[in-house]
């Protein structure tokens, strides 16, 4: 029975090693044909070789495997040195076939050339030091250590502290001037309560709870997905009145609602202060924040109908997602329009209105003819206008809106786009608050064709201090840049210069010949792709993304798209999305957490795209969003083109980024040198690694983060669904707590009644993440017996 046990294991072990052999010979003969390392086509034959012998129960064949592995580690320190991830991804497969083997071995007849017989004790421990040396620095997963508790002294309570507008104040830099919670004490953070919004099952993948709560009068602020507003106790988390404007969320193409804005008049009496919303179908509504009722006299029955100049009739294809931005008693607000569907998609603008009449008071349409007056009734705004779907920023001293731009549809093709759109397509534009004229304008991409819109509110910022300081505005993107821009005339505070970048040749388009890029800021930019830098989680699993790589345009950054796949890097969602930046004022530190996912593209012919059932979203049809299981997906129509469009992210056959690790990472700016103060990985595979693992790798993030003046970073953001306290300082993780559903969102920190620090995140998750979905509202503080009160 023994000797069959044997055989039988020795037969298993010759197979898989002789079949990974075949594999790798037979893809890396290719590779190799392509310009690839030669590696895997010699390695691979050499593994085939070793399996047969093992087998045959021929012991040269365990020594061939241990030579190969030998050499593996020269080529793999060859590649990529002594860096962590891209030695695991060699490595740590090969040293675990090897472990295998040495117990086999003397299983195995010897060899000729053996002097001695080698007992099965030694194999082991010979494999078990190779395991160490190729392995154990670098394999191991490590956990967040224990956190010190540090002492039980009471801490003060805070007196004061409000969350009034989504970014935290006028300058959207999320800061809290809270200093309760340190790092000190971080470690002593406690669950607070839970609220649970309700009836999102039936939402679909396509909606995302993601809202920023304000935080006012003792009172969170918040909408959910179908715009329904919450107004919770904000020390207890007990509802005290919801507002449901009835819309009809299954007409929108994405379901989401960012948040909502403030207003508080002088007046007294009902709707002094006041809460404003922009809904999935296109209105601008207002309550009361002391009940939720509709606030009279704000245009009809408290809202306001914004299709006028935009579209005839609602079809989904135009709404806004962010909460309208406060100025004075105007509220601005732009407006997302789907991408990538058809040309002549809705017509977008920037407009503002009266907050207590809801009555219209200007218009920035980017295309009209200077002095032309704002669409009448009944007429249309210019076509083609840049859209501009994210929170806006603004500065009351300069009476300046501050306008994060997209593109128009479709994003990644250009040809047919107007001058207004090349002009101010993913820029920063600055408006008169008083009139909506433009006072400046800076592009962050020339003739955008890769879907790198500005998506985060910019953050304002004085420099210098003191009577010398000079307001700044910070302008972060999916390309990684981060541009330091005077917001009195956009012109750069650090140096930007024009470098050249690929040209396209795809027939009807063009590219711009340069592109700017921030050279006096630290870059986010992910480098440039090279074989050797691709990664996965098995040897074959890196083969097989070599091969693809090889078989795609790349020429760097800003390769055009084009009919052959090429790679995309940064990919859509970039690498700084709508979280945006934290600036913690008092330290003259940025937080900047950043994502690194590379896509790969390929225009479709039109025929082509249209026998493949590429169609434009239509709400009325009853056409599922994805196709079934085993379908594949058509490509997205961009109707009124030459072409469809194809987009997937760089993946592995087994669902890992092909890009090496970090894929997630969080990051410090001294504004004051303009250079980084630390950088890490942030977050790891929980949730998301195949083999159940939780891999400090770094991961993909959504959401932003807030600051104190305790100097503790509060975020979510990754998908492995941690919020975390870091020390503002260092980038040390001081304590995290796991939300019970995904957290691609961005806390705040507030004070609550009872003098505790609160912070506070919704956790609703993310479909394109595939993190868990829920419709919580979670806050954590300090325990309450050791908060002491304090009067102000």
């Amino acid at each position: 029975m023994r000797r069959i046990v044997a055989y039988l294991a020795c037969a298993l072990a010759g197979l898989l090693l002789a079949g990974i052999g075949a594999v790798l010979g037979w893809w890396g003969v290719r590779l190799a044909a392509l310009g690839g390392s030669p590696y895997y086509a010699v390695a691979g034959p050499a593994l085939l070789i070793a399996g047969i012998a093992v087998l045959l129960r021929r012991r040269w064949g365990y020594w061939l495997y241990l030579t190969t592995t030998l050499a593996t580690l020269i080529w793999a320190v060859w590649e990529v040195g002594l860096d962590r991830w891209g030695l695991m991804a060699r490595l740590l497969a090969p040293t675990l076939l090897l472990i295998i083997l040495t117990l086999l071995a003397p299983l195995l007849r010897p060899a000729r050339f053996e002097k001695c017989r080698i007992g099965s004790r030694a194999l082991l421990g010979f494999a078990l030091v190779q395991l160490v040396i190729l392995g154990g620095a670098w394999f191991a997963v490590r956990d967040l250590p224990p956190s010190a508790r540090g002492d039980a002294a009471e801490v003060a309570g805070v007196t004061d502290g409000i969350w009034p507008s989504y970014g935290g104040d006028w300058k959207g830099d999320h800061f809290s001037p809270l200093g309760q919670i340190t790092p000190a004490n971080a470690a002593r953070m406690e669950h607070a309560w839970t609220y649970r919004v309700g009836g999102l099952d039936d939402l679909g993948t396509n909606s995302r709870f993601t809202a920023t709560p304000l935080a006012v009068d003792d009172t969170l602020y918040l909408c959910d997905p179908r715009n329904i507003i919450v107004a919770l106790d904000a020390t207890t988390g007990k509802q005290r009145w919801r507002h449901d404007p009835k819309v009809v969320a299954s007409k929108a193409f994405s379901v989401v609602c960012r948040g909502v804005a403030h207003h508080r008049s002088p007046d007294a009496g009902r709707c002094a202060s006041r809460i404003l919303e922009a809904t999935l179908d296109a209105r601008l509504i207002a309550v009361d924040a002391r009940d939720g009722t509709p606030c009279p006299g704000f245009g009809e029955a408290g809202a306001v109908d914004l299709r006028q100049g935009v579209q005839p009739r609602f079809d989904g294809y135009y709404y806004v997602t962010s909460p309208p931005t406060i100025i004075g008693d105007l509220a601005v607000l732009g407006g997302y329009v789907i991408d990538n569907q058809r040309v002549d998609a809705p017509h977008s603008v920037i407009r503002a209105y009266d907050v207590r009449s809801g009555a219209l008071r200007w218009v920035w349409d980017a295309g009209a003819p200077p002095g032309k007056p704002p669409a009448q009734p009944g007429e249309m705004f210019s076509a083609g206008n840049p859209n501009a779907w994210t929170a806006f920023s603004a500065d009351p001293a300069l009476g300046l809106v501050y306008v994060p731009t997209g593109n128009s549809s479709p994003d990644f093709f250009g040809g047919l786009r107007t001058p207004a759109a090349e002009r101010y397509g993913t820029s920063i534009v600055a408006l008169d608050a008083a009139s909506g004229t433009v006072r400046w304008s800076f592009q962050t991409v020339h003739h955008d064709l890769w879907d790198y819109d500005m998506p985060a509110q910019p953050a304002l910022v004085d420099l210098g201090g003191g009577g010398a300081a000079v307001p700044a505005l910070v302008a972060t993107g999916k390309t990684g840049e981060v541009f330091l821009l005077d917001r009195r005339d956009g012109r750069p505070i650090a140096p930007v210069e024009e470098r050249t970048v690929p040209r396209s040749t795809t027939p009807g388009e063009r590219s711009a010949p340069t592109q700017p890029y921030s050279v006096g800021m630290p870059s986010f930019a992910p480098p440039l792709i090279e074989e050797r830098a691709l990664w996965g989680a098995t040897p074959i699993d890196m083969l097989l993304c070599r091969l693809r790589f090889r078989e795609l345009h790349y020429e760097g950054a800003y390769t055009p798209p084009s009919v052959k796949p090429w790679l995309l890097s940064p990919g859509t969602f970039g690498t700084i999305n709508w979280g945006g930046v934290a600036i913690d004022r008092m330290r003259g530190l940025m937080i900047v957490n950043s994502s690194s996912m590379p896509f790969v593209g390929q225009l479709v012919p039109r025929a082509e795209a249209d026998a493949e059932g590429a169609a434009p979203f239509d709400p009325e049809s009853k056409r599922p969003m994805r196709p079934a299981k085993g379908q594949p997906m058509p490509p997205m129509a961009m109707q009124g083109t030459p072409f469809g469009l194809r987009l997937m992210p760089f993946l592995s056959p087994i669902g890992f980024p092909c890009a090496a690790p970090p894929w997630g990472e969080i990051a410090a700016i001294d504004l004051n040198s303009r250079k980084l103060t630390w950088r890490r990985p942030f977050g790891t595979t929980r949730g998301l690694d195949p083999f159940g693992l939780a891999l400090p790798t770094g991961i993909f993030n959504l959401g932003g983060a807030v600051t104190t003046a305790g100097g503790v970073t509060f975020i979510g953001a990754a998908t492995d669904g941690y919020l975390r306290a870091i020390e503002t300082a260092t980038g040390r993780e001081l304590w995290r707590a796991l939300l019970p559903a995904g957290g691609q969102a961005t806390p705040i920190s507030y004070s609550a009644r009872d003098g505790r620090q609160m912070v506070a995140i919704v956790a609703g998750g993310h479909g394109s993440l595939r993190t868990p979905r829920g419709d919580y509202v979670v806050a954590y503080s300090l325990p309450r017996n050791q908060i002491r009160r304090t009067t102000p």
